[in-house]
C-alpha cells in the first residue's frame, strides 16, 4: 500500500494500518520468586539426604571390591609360597616402625598381586575411599591382617592384652588355608578405622573397643559389613581378629 504524506507527516491512518503492536513482557511478582525459591529448597532439602546416603553406599561398595581383591592377592600369594599365609617375624620394620599385621607392614607381601609398586601415594586397593585419615599416618593403608595367620593357636591364647600385639613380639609361625577351621567365620583382613559408620573423631578404638562398623574379609572371600558388636570377644575381651580365641582354628562371628 502507498503511504501518503501530508504536510510533511504520514497519514495516521496509514500508520495505524503498517505499525506492529509491541509485546508486553511480564516478569516474575516477589511472591512468585519466594514460591519458586521455597519449592527449590524443599527439593533439596529431600535429595541431599539420599544423595549422601547414595555416596556412603558407593564408596562402602568400592571399599568390599578392595578387600575381594585383597583376597585374591592372598591366594595368589598362597598359591606361590607351598600354601602359605603371608608370614614374618614382627617388627618386620624398625624404620617405620610396624609389625606385620599392620597394612603398612604386610602391604609388601601382596604388592606383587597387585599391579606393583605400592606406596603411600599410590596405594591402590589398600585405601579405603571412606577412610580420613591422614595418609602419612599409617601410609595410606586401611585394611590390617590378623596375625592369627602367622601364629600358632597356642602362640594367640596365651595373648591376653592387646598391647601385647605390638610390644610382645613372638617368633612366627607360619599358616596354610587347610588349618582355618571355619573359613566362613574367621576374619583375615579389615578396616581398622570405623570408615562408613562415623564416630567422634578421636574416638575410634579400631580393633580394640566396641564401637563403630567395618569391612571384614573372611578366610572363604566373603567380605560383610558388621558392627563391632556382632564381633565375639577376643582373648583381650575386645572384637579383634587378631586375638580369635582358638587362633586360625577359631571363630570371629556367629551368622
Amino acid at each position: 500500500m502507498p503511504v501518503t504524506v501530508t504536510m510533511g507527516r504520514f497519514d495516521s491512518d496509514v500508520l495505524r494500518k503498517v505499525a506492529w503492536p509491541m509485546p508486553v513482557l511480564q516478569g516474575f511478582t516477589l511472591i512468585e520468586l519466594l514460591v519458586v525459591l521455597a519449592t527449590v529448597s524443599a527439593v533439596l532439602a529431600i535429595l541431599m539426604p539420599a544423595l549422601g546416603r547414595a555416596r556412603s553406599a558407593a564408596k562402602r561398595a568400592a571399599c568390599g571390591s578392595n578387600l575381594r581383591q585383597i583376597d585374591l592377592a592372598i591366594r595368589l600369594y598362597a598359591e606361590t609360597n607351598d600354601q602359605r599365609y603371608p608370614c614374618a617375624d614382627d617388627p618386620v620394620s624398625t624404620s617405620p616402625y610396624c609389625w606385620l599385621w599392620m597394612g603398612r607392614g604386610w602391604r609388601s607381601f601382596i604388592e606383587p598381586y597387585l599391579g606393583g609398586h605400592i606406596d603411600a601415594n599410590n596405594p591402590s586397593v589398600l585405601l579405603c575411599p571412606a577412610d580420613r585419615s591422614d595418609p602419612q599416618k599409617w601410609q595410606s593403608t586401611s585394611y590390617l591382617y590378623s596375625m592369627a595367620f602367622y601364629h600358632s593357636p597356642r602362640q594367640i591364647d596365651d595373648i591376653n592384652d592387646f598391647r601385647r600385639t605390638y610390644s610382645d613380639p613372638k617368633p612366627s609361625v607360619c599358616q596354610k588355608p587347610v588349618n582355618v577351621a571355619k573359613p566362613s567365620q574367621k576374619i583375615i583382613a579389615g578396616e581398622w578405622l570405623s570408615n562408613h559408620y562415623v564416630i567422634k573423631e578421636g574416638a575410634d578404638p579400631g580393633w580394640w573397643g566396641w564401637a563403630g562398623r567395618r569391612n571384614y574379609l573372611f578366610a572363604d572371600g566373603h567380605v560383610y559389613f558388621l558392627k563391632a558388636e556382632d564381633i565375639l570377644p577376643a582373648n583381650d575381651g575386645n572384637p579383634n581378629p587378631n586375638l580369635t580365641a582358638g587362633g586360625i582354628a577359631g571363630i570371629d562371628w556367629q551368622p
